[in-house]
């Protein structure tokens, strides 16, 4: 078992001012890397990012209605985190700050970016945001992403602006699995910053991964940053072998109630869950395939692999398919809400040798925590002091180390919430805060706002306290 975190502070911290470890300390303090012959190799790092996939939507979460063989041996052979939370409870967010190591407020992205249209607006990550990907790249990284992009979908918008020197995928919130047209009639599949259809009728989730082997193949004599942005299991809900849903410039084809025929082919019918259970099952398979690709080209050893997902599942969607769709645990509510089912995630991290297999961390940690570790673990310094919000990890999944008091927030559409050690204070649209002790009650079900008004007014002011902040 991992260490248990200190109890977070109920006070605002500064905004950490992070001098990343230059290399050699990094080396000599938490053996990141391995040698080849007497040159020092810096550590792979592939992200697999998921998406809407709830908590418990994995069978090493405890799900007992889908088989997960290939993510739960992931878990197996090294950490599952319990209390991992995406930094926002809807797409384009959470990508932000996984890129960037911040809150996504402080790029201007609190929601999901709207449809593809043409002439495109600038609506994505700032011209200059400096990424991940830029900062790997600078220091000789070989960077890729494959799948969804979501930041952003005008020219100077494209993955290829912000440090990745190799993309195929989509740029929007979600393609037909078939066909790769948004659902607004357009085709959306591109190679770097051209519009390129996959050459046969293949299912995104096998393409992505097909890339992203291909990639390894390419790059497997230097360090490398892989990202897998898979579509899966966000709608159109689809089987894998499912034909196109989607034709190109037709809105909402192929079914009587155009509000919902985003949601794909199966809407309205009894056959929801399976349709979501299998497409898990295929996301859990080309998973298998890359982690596969990954040992069979050696390079397993020197490789950091997370895999998470942007936030939590649809529990049903405006009603429809109530309970067919993904399961969050414990957790209440799903998708869009700042309550814990909309945002706490399944985590795993894997290093062969490095990280102690058949680990769990109870430790409470978020998406905008992976660019400082992957900086840090590479011995690459942040771009400024005060470059992230989020932490370096690598201590506590090296070596289990306890991480610092911190709070963290949400916000979303004017709701918002702050965790703060076992307590979260939540605060809904036009609502008095909501005061809940997680440890306690993991659904929060049962609001103590009545009798704990001063542990709520610590909370209030560090909520405001943060808002002020990600203004400036």
């Amino acid at each position: 078992m991992l260490c248990r975190p200190f109890a977070l502070s109920l006070l605002v911290r500064p905004r950490a001012a992070w001098f990343l470890r230059v290399a050699s300390t990094i080396l000599a303090g938490v053996g990141a890397v391995s040698l080849s012959g007497a040159t020092l190799r810096q550590p792979n790092f592939i992200v697999i990012l998921a998406d809407d996939l709830g908590y418990a939507d994995l069978a090493c979460y405890g799900n007992t209605r889908v088989a997960t063989p290939h993510l739960d041996r992931l878990a197996a052979e090294g950490v599952r985190f319990t209390d991992f939370h995406a930094n926002g409870p809807m797409c384009s967010p959470t990508r932000a700050a996984l890129l960037t190591g911040r809150y996504p407020q402080r790029v201007g992205i609190e929601t999901a970016l709207p449809l593809m249209a043409f002439p495109a607006k600038r609506e994505g990550l700032p011209a200059g945001t400096v990424t991940v990907a830029k900062r790997l790249a600078e220091a000789g990284y070989a960077t890729g992403l494959f799948g969804k992009w979501h930041l952003g979908h005008h020219p100077d918008e494209n993955p290829v602006r912000f440090g990745f020197a190799e993309f195929r995928g989509l740029l929007c919130g979600d393609g037909d699995f078939a066909a790769q047209i948004s659902r607004n009639g357009l085709p959306d599949w591109w190679d770097n910053e051209t519009l390129r259809p996959e050459p046969a009728a293949k299912n995104t989730t096998a393409a992505i991964t097909d890339h992203a082997i291909g990639f390894l193949e390419r790059h497997r004599e230097k360090p490398f940053f892989l990202y897998v942005a898979h579509l899966a299991i966000h709608f159109p809900w689809m089987r894998p072998d499912d034909p196109a849903h989607r034709r190109l410039g037709t809105r909402y084809p192929g079914v009587a109630d155009p509000a919902n025929s985003k949601l794909g082919p199966h809407v309205g019918s009894a056959q929801m869950q399976e349709v979501v259970h299998a497409m898990i099952a295929d996301l859990d398979h080309e998973v298998g395939r890359l982690v596969a690709a990954l040992h069979k080209l050696g390079l397993d050893e020197n490789t950091l692999v997370v895999f998470t997902s942007d936030n939590g599942g649809y529990v049903h969607y405006e009603g429809l398919h109530r309970g067919e769709i993904s399961d969050n645990g414990p957790f209440r509510d799903g998708k869009t809400s700042v309550y814990e089912g909309g945002h706490r995630v399944p985590a795993i991290a894997r290093w062969p040798g490095r990280i102690a297999a058949g680990t769990v961390s109870p430790a409470t940690t978020a998406t905008f925590d992976l660019a400082p570790t992957f900086l840090a673990l590479a011995g690459v310094a942040a771009e400024s002091p005060a470059a992230f919000d989020g932490i370096d990890l690598s201590a506590h999944l090296l070596r289990g180390a306890p991480l610092p008091e911190r709070p963290i927030f949400w916000r979303i559409r004017g709701a918002r919430a702050v965790r703060s050690g076992d307590w979260k204070l939540v605060a809904p649209r036009a609502a008095a805060g909501e005061l809940y002790h997680l440890t306690d009650d993991p659904g929060e079900s049962r609001n103590l706002a009545a009798t704990e008004p001063e542990r709520v007014a610590t909370l209030t002011a560090a909520l405001a306290a943060w808002e002020a902040d990600v203004r400036r």
